[in-house]
């Protein structure tokens, strides 16, 4: 799966503009990217994928070849997976990362006509490492409004993701700080889904579908207590540890294990 792909287009319930890619053949399986991520971000796992998946990659409203309607809702963002799912059939498998994690539990949550459910790390403020965090979502969209895109980026990696200032600071002069810019007015849309950090633990427990959430041995504690308690709330969910770095795992590593879960 490249950038080469065409690009599809579904509207959601509110008329916005949902861009979509796909390939290969099997059952769909929808990736929904998290903060920062567009369609190209999950491209490498889908390559993984479609040799036994109909795989789709789509840019978030706000994001990329996509449209964004105001007033913001999470709600609509469950819409746009609903309109996707339509679009390729009806139903189909969801897989979500970080804050995209979240919002496909939430989406399957409500009802759509999702056949799996995959996570990976929903950022959940769980266990003795984490303490209460600032809710950012008013921040980052008070800097938005002031044009200053780059104290929204950094205000989201301060707090919401709980990086180091040295961290972020050094960011700053990285080739994808102008990428993580380019995306930040959507942050305070990932602030609404993660609600800070308190997983929606009534929620989740209606979740009947298979389902598998994934963390990294390469992340901190929180993170992979967030995978934790998120499989413990969903019923009969498994939880599985994977080598890899900070908040990410190889794609030729994760597939195995959707495949195994989805597809059984």
């Amino acid at each position: 799966m490249s950038g080469g792909l065409a690009v599809e287009t579904v509207r959601s319930a509110d008329g916005t503009r949902i861009a979509y890619e796909r390939a290969g053949d099997g059952p769909p399986i929808i990736l929904v990217g998290g903060a920062f991520n567009d369609r190209s971000t999950t491209r490498a796992l889908a390559g993984a994928l479609a040799p036994d998946f109909t795989v789709v990659g789509y840019d978030r409203r706000g994001r990329g070849d996509s449209g964004d309607t105001a007033p913001y809702a999470v709600d609509r963002e469950i819409e746009d997976i609903a309109a996707l799912v339509a679009a390729v059939g009806g139903t189909a498998h969801l897989y979500g990362v970080s804050s995209g994690a979240i919002l496909a539990a939430l989406a399957t949550a409500h009802g759509l006509p999702v056949g799996g459910l995959a996570l990976f790390e929903p950022p959940f403020q769980v266990g003795p490492q984490t303490g209460p965090r600032p809710d950012v979502s008013a921040r980052t969209a008070e800097l938005i409004a002031a044009g200053d895109r780059a104290g929204a980026v950094e205000a989201f990696m301060l707090h919401a993701v709980g990086l180091p200032a040295e961290a972020v600071a050094g960011m700053r002069g990285e080739p994808v700080w102008p990428y993580l810019e380019s995306l930040a007015h959507t942050l305070p849309y990932d602030t609404l889904i993660s609600a800070g950090g308190v997983p929606p633990v009534d929620r989740l427990a209606t979740i009947t579908v298979p389902t598998v959430v994934v963390d990294s041995t390469g992340s901190p504690q929180w993170l992979r207590d967030g995978a934790r308690v998120a499989a413990e709330a969903i019923p009969g969910a498994r939880h599985v540890s994977l080598d890899g770095g900070y908040h990410e795992v190889p794609a030729e590593a994760l597939a195995p294990v959707l495949r195994d879960v989805l597809l059984r």
